[in-house]
């Protein structure tokens, strides 16, 4: 191209900051300076900043957490599912699907344009579908060519969406030419969707393209002038082409003629600017009707929507009409049973009136029930009944069943101290003969559990405790009982039901001589009936009868409201005591039947399987063979893809695609890598549950390095697999590399070793593993361990924290107090299991602890070829100026749980107070941290970790008031 003709002043310099494909890119121009101002204030506002709530605008900026490396930049919300969103990153390009979580409001200062605009190659089009691999290669290739870098483009124009038309260079480099060399690009004429051509000033892209647009080729681009986007001209004096300056301009002709036959360019001539006015004109009237009908058509259909909704609301008002009607209607019905029930109590009542023996009944129905008969000694006597009646004993199989097992259990025994294929034959047939004898005692015990109802049984004993403890949840509960607690509370209860019994017959025979008294009382007063009865008969003995009935009445109410004495208090709190840990036994029983009948189910459905024969090794032998095959294809793509790019004339598509061959095959590999581990961990199963001889009769397989490793070692691994990038920042005491493993971002930590180094390596590193994944979320997990097959290295593959050190966090971003108080509970946690699996941390410092997410607080692993005594003489046992050597080791005292506490306490002081100068001796640093101005319960803290001579241990700091408050 020629650059002659290019202005200097039109030329802008901008950095790519994505590639979208291989004619479209997003840049920043270079002389915006307020990036890292905007990244500051993200850094400080969206922590605290709300989370988005209900439905985003279009409109509006906000904060998204990008997922790579969980910072925090500016977005434009694209499209809504549920909680998830489409969002775009304004001030770089690239786009991203964020839940509702990663999205928080941004304050007015930060609603501004974004620093990242969208850039298309002008006059270019994508020379291949989006799904093609010649797509996928040409972004690659524009990729690896400009992002990250400066260019230099010239402006062209400008489409309706903002996408800015250009061209440009790389120093002296045209990066269109090289794309159209490698044909990711074809060569496009500006045009709309009717094939037709604006007038365009040829003599302001004078000397453009000169040798792709000639004469001939035109009928060749025709075909791709509908797929070019409108255009809107830049003007360099922003005004509209017609009030500009007239001038002879010449117009292209439209492509049907030159595909006609008309000679190519012998048809352009001059037009005067009023033309292209009128041209201009007319097509804004045409647009304009054609916008004025599409919001004719929404009106109509706003109008139509309308409609249904008045039509639906109406249905509404009827139904709610009907509802209406029939609540009515109920309400009629209601009052005339009302009025039934009212006549039939008038009725009632007369008739006892004239029946006074009913009446009397009454009284006594009455006053039995003002003191029911259901009382806490009932609920509890019902109680004792279930619990000692419908007891379920051990099943008479599950002894024998225990006597088959350690039998079986003795033979895997034997078979696990063997050492050669003579011993493990005879002795697999001792052990195949106990698990027939095994698997029959199983199907006895399974098969008298069928029969019992436990499930049932325990549903009931679970209702009868619930109970129970809401009755007497005033009784405290003791750990022993009298022996005969149910025997005594049974003979004290009979005793007492007998006497309510005897009293309520006294009761019974009152009224009834009352009953019958009221009787001659109705028959003397009644007008109607003849009777010789006289005032004398009725009179008689009438005062005894009331007496009587009132004192039994009384003794009656008295009996069966009388309050317990001590000793019969004491003799019901035994009996509910008793009940509940008769309860709590069956319950315990009950539930280890219910679970050795699932271990022993499980048991019998993994051992039939291996009836016909042991496992075997074959799939993991097969799966080494594929690992091995993919390994050498490898290499060899490996020394292909560098005879390529050693090459006099590069050929880069042939070495792209032998690159993106190699990533395919790396892949495969550590899938098959992936499997290997999967079929290692099936053998190690079936080694523990009942195949001990494995590893005898596998030897090539190594299952007992692998066990011994606690699964750590991969030996199928190796340093050629990975494509691995040095990091020569971090690198300063061993070899660190950075790769990718299985989609996940990882470092190699690289270790010099021998053969007596190698085996307390591993040692170490299965100690280490084995404590990690007691508390998973509080140490640095290892991912695997393999040793080089070409050098004498061993790598251990730890997760990559990206900039999550806290020497890394505190020099770019320090932590606020909170985050601090989150990150170092996590910290104090992970020390905490290490401690309780009897491993000294002894390298505790800034770099070797991190902050996920600023919140999270892990400890690092450790160098697993030293010993505690030589990590903790690492010249990084440093915080700021405070040393994190405790004063014991300086006096030769070996490293402790002790000591890493001290380290820890060291970090959080360094946190708290970075530049911290002062010296950390017992008789003064008491004095300097009162001046520190800290916080009351960080005081207590840092001095019992730092002063006391009894220091605190990870889970007595734990408990201290500085870390309880905390949410983690």
């Amino acid at each position: 191209m020629d650059q002659s003709v290019i202005q200097p002043e039109k030329m802008e310099l901008v950095v790519v900051t994505h590639v979208v494909d291989a004619i479209t890119f997003w840049a920043q121009n270079v002389t915006d300076k307020i990036n890292e101002k905007i990244n500051v204030m993200l850094t400080e506002k969206c922590p605290g900043a709300p989370i988005l709530m209900g439905r985003p605008s279009s409109h509006k900026v906000y904060g998204a957490r990008y997922s790579e490396d969980k910072c925090w930049y500016r977005c434009t919300v694209q499209q809504q599912s549920e909680d998830k969103f489409y969002i775009l990153y304004i001030d770089y390009g690239n786009t991203e699907i964020v839940s509702r979580s990663d999205l928080v409001e941004l304050p007015e200062e930060l609603q501004t344009t974004g620093l990242a605009k969208k850039y298309k190659f002008w006059r270019f089009h994508v020379s291949s579908e989006q799904d093609s691999p010649l797509f996928s290669q040409g972004k690659s290739f524009l990729h690896n060519m400009i992002h990250g870098k400066k260019l230099r483009v010239h402006k062209k124009s400008v489409c309706f969406d903002g996408t800015i038309l250009v061209e440009a260079f790389q120093g002296n480099l045209d990066i269109g030419e090289e794309l159209l060399k490698f044909k990711f690009a074809k060569v496009s004429l500006p045009g709309n969707r009717e094939n037709s051509l604006p007038t365009v000033n040829l003599q302001e892209c004078t000397g453009l393209w000169p040798s792709r647009n000639a004469p001939g080729e035109l009928d060749t681009l025709g075909s791709s002038l509908g797929c070019m986007p409108k255009l809107r001209p830049i003007f360099s004096d922003q005004k509209p082409q017609i009030i500009k300056e007239q001038k002879t301009s010449v117009a292209v002709q439209p492509v049907e003629k030159l595909n006609a036959g008309q000679e190519p360019l012998a048809e352009i001539q001059s037009s005067k600017t009023d033309v292209n006015g009128q041209q201009l004109c007319s097509q804004d009237i045409e647009q304009a009707q054609n916008e004025t009908e599409s919001e004719l058509q929404r009106m109509r259909e706003v109008i139509n929507d309308k409609d249904l909704e008045i039509k639906k609301l109406k249905e509404e008002g009827s139904a709610i009409q009907q509802h209406a009607s029939l609540l009515g209607q109920q309400l009629e019905e209601a009052k005339l049973e009302l009025q039934i029930l009212k006549e039939s109590y008038e009725k009632t009542k007369e008739t006892e009136h004239n029946h006074p023996t009913t009446f009397a009944n009454r009284i006594s129905q009455l006053a039995r029930e003002s003191s029911p008969c259901s009382t806490d000694e009932d609920h509890l006597l019902e109680s004792i009944t279930i619990i000692m009646n419908y007891r379920i004993s051990v099943p008479l199989s599950s002894e024998r069943l225990d006597l088959a097992w350690k039998a079986y259990d003795q033979t895997l025994e034997n078979l696990r101290g063997c050492q050669t294929m003579v011993e493990v034959e005879s002795l697999v047939n001792i052990r195949n003969e106990a698990r027939g004898a095994l698997l029959t005692a199983v199907d006895d015990f399974l098969q008298e559990v069928d029969k019992l109802p436990i499930n049932e049984r325990l549903d009931r004993l679970k209702k009868v405790a619930s109970s129970l403890t809401a009755m007497f949840s005033s009784v405290m509960l003791v750990e022993q009982t009298e022996e005969r607690s149910f025997e005594k509370f049974c003979e004290w209860k009979e005793h007492k039901q007998k006497k309510i019994k005897n009293v309520r017959k006294a009761t019974d025979e009152a009224l009834l001589a009352l009953s019958s008294w009221a009787t001659r009382l109705s028959k003397f007063s009644c007008l109607m009936e003849k009777t010789s009865m006289t005032e004398e008969d009725v009179a008689e003995g009438v005062d005894e009868i009331l007496m009587n009935a009132d004192k039994a009445l009384c003794e009656e109410l008295s009996t069966e409201s009388s309050e317990q004495d001590d000793q019969e208090r004491e003799m019901v709190c035994n009996a509910f005591n008793k009940a509940i840990q008769s309860i709590q036994r069956e319950q315990s029983m009950l539930k280890a039947i219910r679970q050795k009948y699932e271990l022993n189910t499980q048991f019998k459905q993994k051992i039939q399987q291996w009836q016909i024969g042991p496992p075997k090794a074959d799939e993991l032998f097969a799966v080494k063979k594929r690992i091995r095959s993919l390994r050498s294809q490898l290499r060899w793509k490996l020394v292909e893809v560098s005879c390529l790019e050693e090459a006099e004339e590069l050929d880069l598509p042939e070495i792209l695609k032998k690159k993106e061959e190699i990533a395919e095959t790396r892949n495969a590999l550590f899938q098959e890598i992936s499997h290997e581990k999967k079929q290692y961990i099936i053998l190690c199963d079936l080694m523990k549950r009942g195949f001990p001889e494995l590893p005898v009769i596998y030897p090539d397989a190594d299952i007992n390095g692998y066990m011994s490793s606690a699964g750590l070692l991969m030996k199928s691994l190796d340093r050629d697999m990975f494509d691995a990038d040095p990091m020569r920042e971090l690198s300063g005491r061993r070899p660190l590399l950075s790769t990718d493993f299985q989609g996940q971002k990882i470092v190699l930590k690289c270790y010099a070793v021998d053969e007596e180094s190698e085996a307390k390596m591993l040692e170490q590193a299965a100690h280490y593993h084995r404590a990690q994944q007691q508390n998973p979320t509080t140490t640095v997990p290892l991912l695997a361990l393999f040793c080089g097959k070409s050098d004498p290295l061993a790598y251990v593959m730890v997760p990559h924290y990206s900039n999550g050190s806290l020497r890394a966090i505190q020099k770019s971003s320090p932590l606020s107090s909170s985050e601090v108080r989150k990150v170092m509970k996590g910290v104090a946690s992970g020390l905490q299991g290490l401690h309780a699996a009897s491993l000294t941390h002894a390298s505790l410092h800034p770099n070797n602890v991190f902050a996920i997410g600023r919140e999270k607080g892990i400890v690092g692993d450790y160098d697993f070829t030293k010993t505690p005594e030589q990590r903790v003489s690492d010249s990084g046992m440093m915080a700021g100026s405070i040393s994190l050597v405790a004063p014991e080791l300086k006096q030769g005292q070996p490293p402790s749980p002790a000591s890493d506490m001290y380290a820890f306490g060291g970090i959080l002081l360094w946190l708290h107070v970075p530049d911290f100068s002062g010296t950390l001796e017992s008789e003064r640093q008491n004095v300097e941290f009162c001046g520190l101005g800290l916080d009351a319960t960080l005081h207590k803290l840092l001095s019992k970790l730092l002063i006391s001579s009894t220091r605190l241990s990870a889970s007595e700091a734990l408990k201290e008031d500085y870390f309880i408050s905390v949410d983690v």
